[in-house]
């Protein structure tokens, strides 16, 4: 009798836990992918390559994740096209530098500051969503090309602002020696190179309460695994938020305005609010990505910040899965993959396989032939196009679009169809 009771309870457990239907879930199951390859990368990383240089990547790879999230609220929820949300990128970043780095003590203040790591990651958050309310006041009455058009200047206006002024942000020299997160003590393991699991304090770090005293503490000092776990933790917990807001009375509102937002204000939804909110929130995880990035690269110049950066976050949404949350981020990891890993490592790939194959007369420079490295070089970015035509002519509606996405993409697909057999039936 206790084998039957206990397969029961076994029954019972899995049952509870609803792993079947989570699994049949397909953005569950993305979910769950994801996670397990964040939490066994580190491990196989290190025991592979023996170093933590792909770990740096990750952690890297992660403050994309967390612009293509903070940009989907905004054009995958509410259907507000932004072109300039690379200067929410860096608003945030800036804000950490001036108020964790010496640059303060150059400018007409004359007196640095050293806030903790942990307090400007949320002050970063909110005087984003500060800017991304003032961007959206102005801009409620637009939509569409003029809605971007708008965005696109306040996206220019804010690189050009840290560039000439220089006082406050180091203009072309930018703003280095930038605090480093700390946190009282930290667990390092085989993951990191160690010998065993040991609980670690690295350094010294100022006292927040008391700023002439010193602590023992383990600082990141650019340590990869610290930061991959940061960014680990940040995306998970943004995850959670947009999830919860998504399915709340103001992501319908949302998803109302962006669908007919005349026949959402008639329903009621107040427009003005909606839409503000959506700015603001959507500019809030940026500073979320600014604050770690400006610490995880301890230099924060206006060169990162160009126009660029916002159209690879909305390619990374448009490809992944428009307002659909686990498409953005497997989007945000598939373009980050091409752009730092693929394209940059393709000269070198092709020229060993022309050796291999015996064609090493390409790999050498003749006439106006500059050698096959230089040629790939050239048309590296010929090739990430015909890469994002080839992705788009094959799944128009992203990797991983949303339900609800789906299934507008295929109506309007039937009602061109349909059109189309009528304008032929009157001919």
């Amino acid at each position: 009798m206790s084998e039957p009771v206990a397969a029961g309870k076994r029954r019972s457990l899995f049952a509870r836990l609803n792993l079947r239907e989570r699994i049949r879930d397909r953005d569950q199951a993305v979910y769950g992918v994801l996670l397990l390859v964040a939490l066994v990368f580190p491990w196989a990383d290190y025991f592979v390559t023996g170093s933590t240089s792909d770990v740096s990547k990750a952690a890297h790879a992660g403050t994309w994740v967390l612009l293509a999230i903070g940009l989907n609220v905004v054009v995958g929820f509410a259907g507000l096209l932004d072109l300039g949300y690379a200067a929410f990128f860096a608003i945030g970043a800036y804000t950490y530098a001036l108020f964790a780095s010496a640059q303060l003590a150059s400018s007409p203040l004359h007196h640095q500051y050293h806030i903790p790591f942990w307090i400007m990651i949320f002050v970063g958050m909110l005087v984003t969503a500060s800017f991304g309310a003032i961007l959206g006041f102005p801009t409620l009455r637009l939509r569409g090309d003029y809605l971007a058009i708008v965005t696109l200047g306040f996206g220019e206006i804010v690189p050009q602002l840290s560039f000439n002024l220089s006082q406050w942000t180091g203009g072309i020299n930018a703003i280095g020696g930038i605090d480093q997160p700390w946190l009282p003590a930290w667990i390092t393991g085989p993951w990191a190179g160690a010998n065993n699991v040991a609980v670690i304090q690295n350094s010294t770090c100022r006292n927040p309460i008391a700023q002439t005293q010193f602590l023992p503490c383990f600082s990141f000092s650019l340590d990869p695994i610290a930061y991959y776990v940061l960014i680990v933790i940040l995306i998970i917990g943004a995850v959670i938020l947009v999830t919860n807001l998504y399915r709340s009375r103001l992501g319908r509102a949302w998803m109302a305005i962006r669908e007919d937002e005349v026949a959402a204000a008639a329903m009621g939804i107040n427009t003005v609010t909606t839409k503000l909110l959506a700015f603001a929130i959507g500019a809030s995880f940026s500073g979320f990505a600014g604050a770690y990035y400006g610490a995880s690269f301890d230099l924060v110049s206006p060169d990162d910040f160009l126009f660029v950066v916002s159209i690879t976050v909305l390619v990374m949404i448009v490809l992944g899965g428009m307002g659909n949350i686990p498409g953005v981020i497997v989007g945000a990891l598939v373009i980050y993959f091409v752009l730092y890993t693929l394209l940059p490592s393709l000269a070198s790939n092709a020229e060993s396989v022309a050796s291999n194959f015996g064609l090493s007369n390409l790999t050498r420079q003749n006439g106006d032939w500059p050698g096959l490295y230089a040629e790939v070089q050239r048309l590296q970015f010929l090739i990430y196009g015909l890469i994002l035509v080839l992705i788009m002519l094959l799944r128009p509606q992203g990797l991983f679009p949303s339900r609800i996405r789906e299934q507008e993409l295929k109506h309007a697909v039937s009602q061109e169809e349909g059109s189309a057999v009528e304008e032929g039936a009157r001919v």
